[in-house]
């Protein structure tokens, strides 16, 4: 005789809240969280960052500030960003490792005030030249690998001497995780840990980022596709990850994240080290708008956008949100 229709009746599972949360596959919890931060070369000043409603470039005070919140919502890292003066800015970009610069100070500050927070930092140019790339350029325009990679190797060791725990190579040179790690290494800083910006794309998500920076002006509409991924390319993206696995990275970073969870998925699955997202500033600006507007609700929206990460195989997750996304989840 024929069990009857249906037989397997998934809603079951769906019926009640101590089942539904029995069987959960995946969670979030605040520990997934990294809260960016901009940096402002300023005692007490704070600038609104306009197209990323209620997010602020910090002078010194309030970085502090906002550094004991994170710790206060049990967020274990901030990530740090530097709004460079546009006099300090050169073609070479070598106020990158300017052993007095604004991040190196501001790392020592942090350290020296919560040494049990997690700082995470930038290593790339694009900050700090005139042209806006990550890179040096030659007189015809063309972003130069090797020489650039002599610049990030004195930008990483400063950042470690100044007392960061993880550098986070951004720029998409070939060789630097390699080059980094031996210097760091050369120098002493063999627990200093490498998180590597492995698959970040040529994405149109970055604009709000770039204008927080004041890099959106130097780049002027110009193209980072020779060194970014290409947004169709998932094979050239497991290449770059596992790539960047063999050359020493600790952590591998995907950038940006919503857009790109297949690219988590398939990071998750064949490589062997934890993996990152970063939910990049125009996917923060997108859900901020909605909320504002009063078209999505707040706490599901951000709840839901940083739990699909999670569900992907992220370990941890970059996010304008993190905060917001600590207070709601100590509320459960």
């Amino acid at each position: 005789m024929l069990p009857s229709f249906p037989q397997k009746r998934m809603r079951r599972l769906r019926g009640s809240e101590f089942t539904r949360r029995l069987v959960r596959e995946r969670s979030l919890a605040i520990d997934d969280l990294i809260q960016p931060l901009f940096l402002l070369d300023s005692d007490r000043e704070t600038q609104a960052v306009p197209a990323m409603p209620g997010v602020e470039r910090l002078g010194a005070d309030p970085l502090l500030k906002k550094a004991e919140l994170c710790l206060e919502l049990g967020i274990p890292a901030v990530a740090l960003f530097p709004v460079v003066d546009p006099q300090l800015k050169t073609v070479d970009g070598s106020e990158a490792y300017n052993p007095d610069g604004l991040v190196q100070r501001r790392i020592r500050a942090l350290k020296a005030r919560f040494p049990q927070l997690g700082i995470i930092t930038d290593v790339a140019l694009d900050p700090y030249t005139t042209h806006g790339h990550d890179g040096l350029m030659d007189s015809a325009g063309t972003v130069l690998n090797d020489e650039t990679l002599a610049i990030l190797r004195r930008q990483a060791v400063s950042h470690a001497e100044a007392g960061c725990d993880i550098v986070a190579p951004s720029d998409m040179m070939d060789g630097r995780i390699c080059t980094i790690r031996n210097a760091l290494d050369d120098n002493g800083f063999t627990a200093t840990q490498v998180l590597a910006y492995s698959a970040k794309f040529a994405s149109a998500f970055y604009g709000p980022f770039r204008e927080a920076l004041g890099s959106k002006n130097t780049l002027n509409n110009a193209s980072k596709d020779t060194y970014q991924l290409d947004p169709a390319n998932s094979e050239q993206a497991l290449l770059e990850l596992l790539l960047d696995m063999q050359e020493g990275a600790d952590i591998l970073m995907v950038k940006p994240g919503l857009p790109y969870l297949d690219i988590i998925r398939v990071a998750s699955e064949r490589c062997l080290i934890p993996i990152f997202a970063y939910q990049v500033s125009g996917e923060y600006s997108m859900l901020k708008a909605a909320i504002q507007n009063a078209w999505l609700n707040e706490k599901a929206c951000i709840v839901e956008s940083l739990l699909c990460f999670k569900r992907a195989g992220c370990a941890a997750i970059f996010t304008y949100f993190a905060m917001d996304a600590a207070k709601f989840l100590l509320e459960t």
